[in-house]
């Protein structure tokens, strides 16, 4: 089969595609037809070593995916072949990371097979009116919005922060808050001031623009969480502030609630809800580039080297 494959550590622009052997299921795992995948900072921060892990190469990158389900291992109840889903999985080598006791795994999804743990919250049925673009756009977005929004319970009224509104969470994020009646005021540049509005954004800054002050609740999904001061200091007292980038942060100021999201266990919400979500119309995708499975290593470059609006989604 063909994939997009990282054969050392190294920059995305190292990235080929050629031809690898097609995974089989195991005991409680399913092969899926990959009609499309969508590309994560995992798919780039691991194979360029900075954060140590050690990988066997060849590597195929990407999380997130929707297809078809080809071939179930013994043990498999949830699925049948035929079956259309989506989901999020991340390489088996970060097992440990995930926290879960039923951790969602994969061989990678920018490949025309991939091999996922069937018994998990992050794998779902596609309903039929989620097309494969959306779904695989919406997997790890959908899913970190979502826990996003269920552990700061914004009220109705209140005003937020979103900065680095113009990505894949934050697209997904300012809707579910709009939904809510919360007022959004969103960072973004010029040519995007016009899509957050149309996401449910109330008021639009620019990313060096003085941030607003008092608000109840700032997000973070794009400065480094060691740098937050800027961002705490938007937060009126007794409010909160949520991030979901490395490194954790440490320190800050002790007059508001300061939280790292990663859900990696679904334990805010699996894939379910996501779909649930996409379906009624509260969590639309944002999809800012396209690609070929051919072009997947250009979206793995464009990803790391130029300003990204919602997701970039491979069709494969």
């Amino acid at each position: 089969m063909k994939a997009v494959v990282a054969t050392d550590y190294g920059p995305p622009e190292n990235y080929v595609v050629t031809d690898v052997p097609v995974p089989r299921p195991g005991p409680g795992q399913i092969q899926v037809r990959i009609a499309a995948a969508s590309i994560n900072p995992a798919d780039v921060v691991l194979p360029s070593g900075e954060f140590g892990t050690v990988l066997e190469f060849p590597h195929v990158p990407g999380n997130d995916f929707a297809g078809t389900v080809t071939e179930i291992g013994p043990g498999v109840t949830a699925f049948r072949p035929g079956d259309e889903i989506f989901g999020q999985a991340v390489p088996r080598v970060l097992k440990a990371m995930t926290g879960a006791k039923k951790p969602s795994l994969s061989t990678g999804s920018l490949a025309e097979y991939a091999v996922f743990e069937a018994d998990t919250p992050l794998l779902t049925h596609r309903p039929p009116s989620l097309n494969v673009q959306d779904a695989a756009a919406l997997a790890t977005t959908g899913l970190t919005a979502r826990a996003l929004i269920t552990t700061a319970q914004p009220a109705a009224g209140e005003t937020v922060l979103v900065v680095g509104a113009t990505g894949g969470v934050g697209t997904a994020l300012v809707p579910l808050l709009a939904a809510a009646g919360v007022k959004v005021i969103a960072t973004a540049t010029e040519q995007d001031a016009g899509l957050l509005h149309d996401l449910g954004a109330t008021e639009t800054i620019r990313y060096d623009d003085a941030y607003p002050e008092n608000v109840d609740a700032a997000f973070n999904a794009a400065v480094p969480s060691d740098r937050l001061d800027r961002i705490a200091q938007a937060v009126r007292p007794g409010g909160r502030l949520l991030t979901i980038t490395y490194p954790l942060p440490e320190g800050g100021r002790d007059d508001i609630e300061t939280k790292f999201i990663l859900d990696l266990a679904g334990a805010l919400g699996g894939m379910r809800e996501v779909a649930e979500a996409a379906v009624s119309g509260v969590l639309p995708a944002t999809i800012g580039r396209r690609y070929t499975l051919d072009e997947g290593p250009r979206a793995c470059v464009d990803f790391v080297r130029k300003h990204t609006t919602g997701k970039l989604v491979v069709t494969v």
